[in-house]
């Protein structure tokens, strides 16, 4: 049995989960988001808290069995609380701002790059203009908007330069030895 999908999901107040089909709607203060999940798999809504089944032990339903209960889980707390991806932006120049769903970054390069927000993500940068908040409700969009992000200048691997996670610790190498 799967140690994840075993689980039930805790739905807080203020969120509404329907099922239709195959189809889960969860609607919250923060929004509301729409998934398809595997025609085989069994959702039911029992009082306070969402069950996710598998009919057989089949290797296809084995692996979706835990990776179902992780996304509808993923879709409860998203539409309460919201998620918060933080990237920092380091080197001398290196600066961010915000002009509506547009993000015009800086990056030492010799024009600005222009970065639209996909719906459903909102961004903010502190005062210093290096630090770069996104917000959403839906945790597989903000993860990849924010891998688009620093794919713009990862960070470099001798000065340490560029976009990265916060907290997200680089390892430096050490540059060519002088003579």
């Amino acid at each position: 049995m799967s140690r994840v999908g075993k689980n039930p999901i805790h739905v807080p107040e203020g969120v509404d989960v329907k099922l239709q089909g195959s189809l889960i709607t969860v609607k919250g203060p923060k929004g509301e988001l729409k998934w398809n999940y595997a025609a085989g798999m069994k959702v039911s809504v029992e009082d306070n808290s969402i069950i996710v089944e598998r009919p057989s032990d089949t290797k296809q339903f084995r692996s979706l069995h835990g990776t179902t209960r992780s996304i509808i889980a993923n879709m409860v707390t998203g539409t309460s609380a919201g998620y918060e991806r933080i990237l920092e932006i380091i080197g001398v120049g290196y600066r961010a701002q915000i002009q509506g769903q547009k993000i015009n970054f800086m990056l030492g390069h010799s024009h600005p790059i222009e970065f639209a927000l996909p719906q459903g993500i909102s961004a903010e940068v502190d005062k210093k203009q290096t630090l770069l908040t996104l917000r959403g409700i839906d945790k597989h969009l903000m993860g990849q908007v924010a891998a688009n992000i620093r794919a713009l200048r990862p960070p470099n691997i001798y000065k340490g330069k560029g976009i990265r996670y916060a907290g997200e610790i680089i390892r430096l190498k050490v540059g060519k030895a002088g003579k």
